[in-house]
C-alpha cells in the first residue's frame, strides 16, 4: 500500500516518537575525572589470551560450531566484557538498540579499550532508536579504530526537525524498514547472536523494568556465516557512516577523553567489583561448561540472516524475508510440538491457517507472549488483542507472562537482586522456537508483520536434541502458573493492568496491523 493511504493518525503518532524522542542520559560528552578508581583495581592474575583458550578447539571450529545458550543476563554481560577485553584484531557489532545508559556506556569502554590496544572495532546501528547525542557518536567515532555506521538513516541521526517531517510524510514506507538484527563478533571466531540489544533492561540491570531475553554464543563453524552477514550490511548502501551525517560547528571538540571512560567504568557505583571479579573467571567458566558437556560442538547448525533493503522492490508492505519463510518451512513440517516463545505475536491470516493445520493434524501448539501488564509495547498487543480470541478456538495453548514473574530472579543480575527490597517489573523478550523438542530457533524475529516484511532478522537454526530439550524446559517453565497466565475463552489478565494501559491498548487499534 502507498505510503499515502496511510491514515494521518499512525503518521502523527510515529512522528512524535521519532521526533521528540532525544537521549534521556548525561552521555560520554559529560564525563570527567573525579577520582582515581582504576587504581583500585587489582590485575588479573594468570590472564589467558583468546588465542590460547581456543587452542585445544581449533579443529572442531573448523567444521563445526560450539553452542551455550545464554539464558541469563549475568551471562550474557560476562561473556561479551570478556571477549571485548581479549579480541585481538577485530570486533564487529550491529545492533537495533544502543542506549547511552549505563550498559551502553559500560560496552562503550570495552570498545574503546580494545581499540586502544589496536582492535579494529566497527558499529552498525539502527537509525531508528539511537538513544545517544550525536557529538557522543562522533566522539567514539574519531577513535583511528572505530567507524559507526547508522542504517537507513532517514528519521533520527543528523537530522533536524523539518527534514524528520519530510520523510516521515513522504516515505513512511522507508521509515519503517528497519535493521533489526542483533551481532556481536570477535577476531571472526566467535559470536554472540538473539535476541538482547545493548541497554540496561536487556541485562537484568535496571531497576524499574527488564526483559527476559536470550542469546546464543557461537564459537567457530557458523559463525563464519554471522561475520558474512555483517559484511552485507557493512557494506550496504543503507549503512552511511555516522561522520557523513553529523555536521557540527567547527569549533566542536570531539575529542575522545578516554581517561573519563576509563574512570566511569572503573567505578564501583556504575560496575560492580564482584561483576568485574566474575568477568575474568569466563576462561574457567569456559572450560567448566565443555567438561560437563554444556558448550556442545555440532554440525548442524544455521545462521540465517535477511539482506539489506529487505522487500525494497518487490511486495512492500506483503513481503517476506529469508527468516520468514525459513521459520514457516521448518514449523509447518512439524509432527508432534511446536513450543514458541513471542514478545509480539501480532498474526497475519497466512500464519493462523498454518497453526491451524498442525493442530487439526495433531500437533500440539503452545505460545508464550507478553500479557498488557507486562509489555513494552502497547500498539503491538492491541494487534495480538484482536486476534486473541481466535487463536484460543482454533487450539494453541495460549499464555502471557506475567510482569511478577518468580523467574526473574534467576535470570536477573545477582547483584541486583540482592539489593533490591522490590523486584522490577518484567517483560519478554526472548524470541525462541521448539520444533518437536529437536529443532531450536533462537534469533531477533518476532512473529508478527513488522519481522515478516519489513525488518531484517536474524536466526540461529540448531537441530540438537540435546540442545532442544534443554531450551524446551526452559521454555515450558516459563509457561507455569508462577510465571505466566493460561489464556482461555473465559479468562484474560487484561485487568491487572491499568485503566489508563487498557484504554491506550484500545485506542492503538486504529493501527493497521501490516505495521505492528
Amino acid at each position: 500500500m502507498p505510503h499515502k493511504t496511510v491514515p494521518l493518525l499512525i503518521l502523527l503518532t510515529v512522528s512524535v516518537l521519532v521526533l521528540f524522542t532525544a537521549c534521556s542520559h548525561p552521555g560520554l560528552s559529560s564525563l570527567s575525572v573525579d577520582e582515581d578508581y582504576c587504581a583500585l583495581i587489582p590485575p588479573v592474575e594468570n590472564d589467558i589470551s583468546l588465542s590460547k583458550l581456543l587452542v585445544p578447539d581449533l579443529d572442531q571450529m573448523k567444521n563445526r560450531t560450539g553452542i551455550y545458550v545464554l539464558e541469563r543476563g549475568s551471562e550474557a554481560v560476562l561473556t561479551r566484557a570478556w571477549l571485548s577485553d581479549h579480541a585481538e584484531k577485530s570486533i564487529d557489532v550491529q545492533y537495533f538498540i544502543f542506549s547511552a545508559d549505563n550498559v551502553g556506556l559500560l560496552a562503550t569502554y570495552y570498545l574503546v579499550a580494545a581499540a586502544e590496544r589496536g582492535v579494529k572495532v566497527r558499529v552498525i546501528i539502527d537509525d531508528i532508536l539511537v538513544d545517544a547525542k550525536a557529538k557522543d557518536l562522533l566522539i567514539v567515532d574519531s577513535h583511528p579504530n572505530i567507524d559507526i555506521k547508522i542504517y537507513n538513516p532517514v528519521a533520527n541521526v543528523g537530522k533536524n526537525i523539518v527534514e524528520k517531517f519530510f520523510h516521515v510524510g513522504t516515505n513512511f514506507y522507508n521509515l519503517n524498514q528497519r535493521m533489526h538484527n542483533k551481532s556481536f563478533i570477535v577476531d571472526g571466531r566467535v559470536s554472540i547472536t538473539g535476541g538482547r540489544n545493548v541497554a540496561n533492561e536487556y541485562y537484568g540491570f535496571d531497576r524499574e523494568y527488564n526483559f527476559r531475553d536470550r542469546d546464543v554464543l557461537m564459537i567457530g563453524g557458523q559463525t563464519r556465516s554471522v561475520q558474512n552477514s555483517f559484511e552485507q550490511f557493512w557494506y550496504s548502501p543503507y549503512a552511511v557512516p555516522v561522520s557523513e551525517l553529523i555536521h557540527l560547528p567547527n569549533d566542536t571538540d570531539i575529542a575522545l577523553n578516554v581517561e573519563a571512560l576509563n574512570q566511569y567504568a572503573c567505578n564501583p557505583k556504575h560496575f560492580y567489583p564482584s561483576v568485574r571479579q566474575r568477568i575474568n573467571l569466563v576462561p574457567t567458566f569456559y572450560q567448566r561448561l565443555k567438561d560437563e558437556k554444556q558448550l556442545l560442538w555440532l554440525d548442524d547448525v544455521e545462521y540465517l540472516s535477511d539482506f539489506p533493503g529487505k522487500n525494497t522492490d518487490t511486495n512492500g508492505w506483503y513481503g517476506s524475508g529469508h527468516t520468514t519463510d525459513k521459520i514457516r518451512k521448518l514449523i509447518s513440517a512439524a509432527k508432534h510440538s511446536v513450543v514458541i516463545h513471542t514478545p509480539y505475536l501480532v498474526t497475519k491470516s497466512q500464519t493462523k491457517k498454518l497453526f491451524k493445520e498442525l493442530i487439526e493434524r495433531g500437533v500440539r501448539v503452545s505460545i508464550l507472549t507478553n500479557s498488557l501488564a507486562s509489555t513494552d509495547n502497547i500498539e503491538a498487543f492491541s494487534g495480538y488483542h484482536r486476534d486473541r480470541e481466535r487463536l484460543i478456538a482454533i487450539g494453541i495453548e495460549l499464555y502471557e507472562f506475567r510482569p511478577d514473574a518468580n523467574i526473574r530472579r534467576q535470570v536477573m543480575m545477582e547483584e541486583i537482586v540482592a539489593e533490591e527490597k522490590d523486584m522490577p517489573v518484567f517483560g519478554l523478550h526472548a524470541k525462541s522456537i521448539v520444533i518437536d523438542q529437536h529443532i531450536a530457533i533462537i534469533g531477533t524475529h518476532n512473529l508478527d508483520p513488522r519481522s515478516d516484511n519489513l525488518n531484517t532478522e536474524a536466526i540461529t537454526i540448531i537441530k540438537s536434541q540435546n540442545i532442544a530439550k534443554k531450551l524446551n524446559s526452559y521454555m515450558v517453565e516459563e509457561m507455569q502458573p508462577e510465571n505466566a497466565w493460561r489464556i482461555r475463552a473465559d479468562f484474560n489478565p487484561d485487568d491487572e493492568s491499568s485503566l489508563f494501559k487498557r484504554l491506550q491498548m484500545r485506542l492503538r487499534k486504529l493501527v493497521p496491523k501490516k505495521i505492528l
